[in-house]
């Protein structure tokens, strides 16, 4: 008989892990990789959302974000280190917007260059001057014709109307534009009208030239006074030495057939404002230079006034001359800017040049940001040459166009715009004073697209100047030089002396204050010292939103897809 051998069963044993565990290293427990591709791969939404945050905790190089991912972490200390992240990250980006907003709102500082710039390397300025006297007593007698045109339309006139002639009626009404306002407005025009010939008639009555210069010294050379050329400006006829040639200065859109412009090659410009001189041009250049400071590097002139041209209706109690400083490649606005040559007085002005220059490294700036304009970026349409009075000078013709119709004589404008005559002064003044309202409401309501939106020249000239005078006495000079007395009589004169003060001047240049490389190691600093987060931890977070995010939703997919076609197969199997 035979007995079955017996096998020994082993019960299972417990076997007890008798070594300590801390309650600090249970809560400091984290998820494995593993673990968490597995949530990820074959885990619900919220579990494979939860380990995706986990796993980006647990890698990222943010300081403190490790907290926020680890396993069985007490709520509390997740908010607590929630708290403390989100106001890092709040105070790291009020600081950051406050870096952006002084490198977009102040990004300019204004210095003084390095280098003092010597006299001749800019050009004398442009002298612009012009009479009190606007009209030649042979021509017309301004006070008698006007007071007998305004008894004319008074209800008490009992004349003939032919008192006037035609052309001294057509004379007057040309000459009204140059009076003062204040005397003409008394009078009544007759219908709106335009004055194509107001150019013309104004420049046939006006003095000459050989009517107001006597002598011109140039550097204390004698010089013809040839140099002042004839300039129609809102004062009437005046005239300007140094001054570009009007086909410089203005687009041929703006040259008018009936009048002469010389034609300037573009290569004999051997200057501009943003350039300066060539280096190819000489000394003696267009625009004309000094060699040095001083009145015997300057400009001398000697100017006389006819009595028996003075009238004191149309330009009040003041005769003599005004004058006006400008850069060679302005129109002159010498209504709005100019000085005073009385008569009988021996006048010195002394410049003193201040110039701004603009770095290249601004030029990739939006001009609002930087708050002026380089020549190519603001393209006029009637002038070659950007500056603030040349622009705000095109923006009130054009505007004077839209309101009334016509542009006054003075405008820049277009060979088909018509003039405005006698009866459109009321109009264009008008234009001129609602245009610089318009401006004031435009810029307190900071409105972007601005009418005229004329900022400064990134590149500009100003003639600042000290003016003093003494009388005189030209009677007892003639004397003594033993000129007949008679020679002269009935003119009444003044001198001006115009010269550099200095031989060398400070240059102030805009240049760069808060550039983008300043804005950027500003960023970098502040998000490292309150996030500890470098250019590759941002890097970092773009890579798990991205890159991380598209592999982890294919390798899901990839594990569904296997897990499907498993519980397919089973029941083939069972089959066979």
């Amino acid at each position: 008989m035979h007995r079955k051998p017996v096998t020994s069963v082993k019960e299972p044993q417990l076997t007890l892990d008798l070594a300590p565990h801390s309650d600090a290293d249970a809560l400091s427990e984290s998820p494995t990789e593993t673990e968490l591709r597995q949530k990820i791969s074959r885990g619900s939404v919220k579990s494979a959302l939860w380990a995706f945050f986990s796993e980006y905790c647990n890698n990222s190089s943010i300081h403190g974000v490790k907290y926020l991912g680890e396993r069985r972490r007490p709520w509390a200390e997740r908010v607590w280190w929630g708290v403390v992240f989100l106001l890092s990250i709040y105070s790291c980006f009020s600081f950051i917007g406050s870096s952006w907003r002084r490198w977009h709102q102040s990004p300019v500082i204004v210095t003084f260059a390095d280098k003092s710039t010597p006299v001749w390397q800019i050009p004398f300025p442009a002298v612009t001057i012009c009479p009190e006297t606007k009209v030649k007593m042979e021509y017309l007698n301004y006070t008698k014709a006007f007071n007998q045109l305004r008894s004319m339309h008074s209800p008490l006139y009992e004349g003939e109307p032919d008192n006037l002639t035609a052309t001294e009626q057509h004379r007057l009404e040309s000459i009204y534009q140059l009076c003062n306002f204040n005397v003409i407005s008394s009078v009544d025009f007759g219908p709106p009208e335009v004055n194509d010939t107001f150019a013309d008639t104004l420049r046939e009555m006006s003095p000459e030239s050989k009517d107001i210069f006597l002598v011109c010294m140039w550097r204390n050379f004698v010089s013809g006074c040839g140099s002042f050329a004839p300039i129609l400006t809102e004062e009437g006829f005046c005239y300007t030495f140094n001054a570009l040639n009007a086909s410089e200065i203005y687009r041929p859109v703006a040259l008018h057939p009936g009048y002469e412009y010389p034609l300037v090659d573009e290569e004999s410009f051997r200057w501009s404002l943003e350039d300066g001189y060539t280096s190819a041009a000489p000394l003696e250049t267009h625009p004309q230079r000094v060699l040095g400071s001083g009145v015997r590097g300057g400009l001398f002139v000697w100017l006389q006034s006819a009595v028996k041209d003075f009238d004191y209706m149309c330009r009040g109690a003041t005769q003599g001359f005004k004058l006006l400083l400008h850069t060679p490649g302005e129109i002159p606005m010498v209504s709005k800017h100019y000085m005073r040559i009385p008569l009988n007085q021996e006048i010195t002005v002394t410049v003193k040049p201040s110039m701004f220059t603009t770095s290249d490294g601004l030029m990739g700036y939006n001009p609002s940001r930087r708050q002026c304009f380089f020549n190519h970026e603001r393209e006029l349409e009637f002038f070659r040459v950007y500056t603030q009075s040349n622009c705000e000078l095109e923006c009130l013709s054009n505007y004077t166009k839209e309101r009334c119709g016509c542009v006054k004589f003075s405008m820049p404008r277009h060979a088909d715009t018509p003039i405005c005559g006698s009866a459109m002064i009321q109009c264009y003044r008008q234009a001129e004073y609602e245009l610089l309202q318009l401006e004031i409401q435009e810029d307190l309501s900071k409105i972007s697209n601005r009418t005229c939106n004329c900022l400064p020249a990134c590149t500009s000239i100003v003639y600042d100047s000290e003016i003093s005078q003494t009388e005189a006495d030209v009677e007892k000079l003639f004397n003594a030089y033993e000129i007949p007395a008679d020679e002269f009589s009935g003119f009444q004169m003044s001198t001006l002396t115009i010269f550099f003060k200095d031989t060398q001047f400070i240059t102030s240049r805009r240049s760069e204050l808060y550039g983008l490389t300043n804005f950027i190691a500003n960023c970098g600093g502040l998000l490292g010292l309150f996030m500890g987060v470098s250019l590759l931890s941002l890097f970092e977070i773009i890579y798990f939103c991205s890159i991380r995010l598209v592999n982890n939703i294919r390798m899901r997919r990839r594990s569904k897809k296997a897990a499907s076609h498993v519980v397919v197969q089973k029941p083939l199997k069972a089959l066979v």
